[in-house]
């Protein structure tokens, strides 16, 4: 009899379900050493810089949210800025080639500058591309979590903004 009630119930239902959703988030919480290790690894690879930027949205000035696909990022070394993102919004010149359309390119001659960021655990990294054929600026607000926000100041476009996360090389 008992177990009829027991079926029956959608209260009985729901708190089984709620229970094994906590124990579910519980387990797959990060504990306090694996996001000091996190901190330390993104403030090292800020700090180099060694660190691979993944877009998941682009804020496109003027324009809703856009989702992407997980094949766009930046990747920045001590010697190195690849970009592959798209462009959405205003462009004052237009390039030549359709293909050029995005930010897709590999820049040698660049200027990196890391600053302490306004809050608490986050950085301010500006990078000035001087052989991209025209003045382009990135700027990064990394925070220790691994999320960040890129805002891309281009004099031929409208300003774009991308949100996304920071990949740090695995160190063995």
């Amino acid at each position: 009899m008992e177990e009829d009630i027991m079926k029956k119930n959608p209260l009985f239902e729901l708190a089984v379900l709620l229970g094994l959703l906590f124990f579910y988030a519980c387990g797959s919480a990060q504990t306090a050493v694996e996001k000091e290790k996190l901190a330390t690894d993104v403030r090292n690879a800020v700090e180099i810089p060694d660190f691979t930027f993944k877009a998941t949205y682009a804020y496109p000035t003027g324009y809703k949210s856009i989702y992407l696909s997980p094949y766009y990022d930046v990747k920045v070394s001590p010697d190195t800025v690849a970009a592959y993102l798209p462009y959405y919004g205003r462009a004052y010149r237009a390039p030549m080639n359709p293909s050029e359309g995005g930010y897709r390119f590999t820049s040698t001659d660049f200027e990196y500058h890391v600053d302490k960021g306004k809050k608490k655990d986050n950085w301010d990294v500006e990078i000035t591309l001087r052989d991209v054929g025209r003045p382009v600026t990135f700027r990064f607000d990394i925070w220790e979590n691994g999320t960040a926000r890129l805002i891309v100041e281009d004099v031929d476009r409208q300003s774009i903004s991308f949100q996304g996360d920071v990949v740090v090389k695995k160190k063995e």
